[in-house]
């Protein structure tokens, strides 16, 4: 069993030890940190935070004694019960308030929950704000209210005003949608996404669904990671039914990976690379996306007149370089796509919507879309080292070994080659080195990958 206290928030698994686990105390103490915290950074002696959960199974219980805890620190509460990430963000700003707070351990799996943190902009703390709160936790530097000073707590429902703001959106053609009569499958793992997805496609128009669990009661049928090899029934399906798409989203409905008509994954890498060309087609600009993301985003925006630049891993590191560039589109290689023109969060709605858009104005299948894109291929490895080894050190060491290729060390060390990269990035929680790499063949990826590990263990 598993408690991780870090400055983008708190994690564990369910039940056991206080301190060891995510237990009802662990829950209280962070809660009433973050209220503090709230307090003092925005001068507010009633705060108000907007709470939202997916569909785990540990959820409600968390929910409860989170919502019970702010009010206990004097905090009104705007309860918007299950709800997508992407939701709870939007909410934040819609009611104004002070901040929020996200039930939610993402693409974790079952037993575990995690309680994500949001500033009044409906975006996640940055690292600084993140330790703060993790210093008043520690030292349970928190005062509850009396009485006569508890905070409110009211319940509301967001999803309508999620999906309408994604209707919206300029570049969301809901006509050309509807007009282009899309069969599209989903898999939604059993949580929030089996209630937002399908809402979103009627709203858009799609009248043909082919639906895999889509009950939200948090028991996940699967692996919940969306990726192709916990994919496999959606694969099945999307073929199986002749739908001209598939869509996957994790428990929390922030990341989004598209399946071909052909069944064939489009590959999360290719989420944000297809959604972006469509956005720089119509409004030209810069994009972002972190270190480990494909360099397939950076060609398309060159191709596309615009800049490109890397952001250290982390969604709030790509969201801060965003606004530094003035992007118009970013996110992750995972299948997150953040749109400014919506909001400052991957959201897999918004990615739905505008995948959807791209796909009825060019005519184009997804697997056509995916062949007009430079093809490149990804492989993730690491080296384990014993905890006396100066990790930073040989980071240091592989900068100055290839001092004569582009290297960044924004985060970890990242090297570019003229037709590949290497990203070396130290873990937070083991003594090892991750090493990501992608080149035009699977080969090529997996075996510069090697030569770096040999590399790092003759430094070692």
């Amino acid at each position: 069993m598993t408690l991780i206290k870090s400055i983008s928030g708190i994690r564990g698994t369910i039940g056991g030890e206080a301190g060891e686990n995510l237990t009802p105390l662990d829950i209280v103490k962070f809660t009433a940190a973050y209220a503090t915290f709230i307090k003092i950074s925005t001068q507010d002696i009633r705060p108000l935070i907007v709470v939202g959960r997916d569909a785990r199974i540990s959820g409600e219980m968390v929910h409860r004694i989170i919502t019970g805890t702010l009010s206990g620190m004097g905090c009104d509460v705007t309860d918007i019960g299950m709800a997508t990430t992407p939701t709870t963000e939007i909410a934040v700003t819609k009611e104004n308030a002070s901040g929020g707070i996200i039930i939610t351990a993402s693409h974790n799996p079952k037993q575990w929950n995690a309680l994500k943190l949001l500033n009044n902009r409906g975006e996640f703390l940055n690292a600084e704000e993140g330790a703060e709160i993790l210093r008043i936790a520690d030292n349970e530097d928190f005062t509850f209210s009396a009485v006569d000073d508890l905070g409110k707590i009211i319940q509301k429902q967001y999803l309508h005003e999620h999906i309408q703001s994604v209707l919206s959106l300029e570049l969301v053609d809901k006509d050309a949608i509807r007009a282009a009569n899309f069969r599209v499958a989903i898999d939604c793992v059993n949580s929030v996404g089996g209630i937002a997805i399908p809402d979103l496609l009627y709203a858009l128009g799609v009248k043909e669904i082919f639906k895999l669990h889509c009950a939200p009661h948090g028991n996940f049928s699967h692996n919940p990671e969306p990726l192709p090899q916990h994919l496999t029934e959606l694969s099945s399906l999307t073929r199986s039914s002749k739908a001209d798409v598939g869509f996957a989203v994790d428990p929390d409905v922030d990341r989004l990976a598209v399946f071909c008509e052909n069944g064939e994954p489009f590959g999360e890498e290719y989420t944000l690379v297809a959604v972006s060309d469509y956005i720089l087609q119509h409004t030209p600009g810069n994009t972002v996306s972190n270190l480990s993301s494909s360099r397939a985003l950076r060609d398309v925006t060159l191709e596309r007149g615009g800049e490109y630049q890397a952001a250290a891993v982390g969604e709030v590191n790509v969201v801060a370089k965003m606004k530094e560039v003035n992007a118009v589109i970013g996110g992750e290689g995972n299948g997150g796509i953040i749109y400014p023109a919506s909001h400052y969060g991957r959201d897999a709605l918004v990615g739905i919507a505008l995948f959807l858009t791209y796909m009825a104005k060019s005519g184009k299948s997804p697997s056509q879309l995916k062949q007009s894109y430079p093809l490149y291929y990804m492989a993730k490895q690491k080296v384990e080292l014993t905890p006396d080894i100066d990790t930073d050190g040989i980071l240091e060491k592989m900068k100055e070994k290839f001092s004569d290729q582009q290297v960044t060390d924004i985060d970890g060390v990242k090297i570019d080659f003229p037709d590949k990269w290497v990203h070396l990035r130290k873990s937070n929680t083991e003594p090892i080195i991750r090493i990501y790499s992608e080149a035009h063949s699977q080969n090529e990826a997996e075996e510069i990958g090697k030569q770096i590990i040999e590399i790092i263990n003759e430094l070692a």
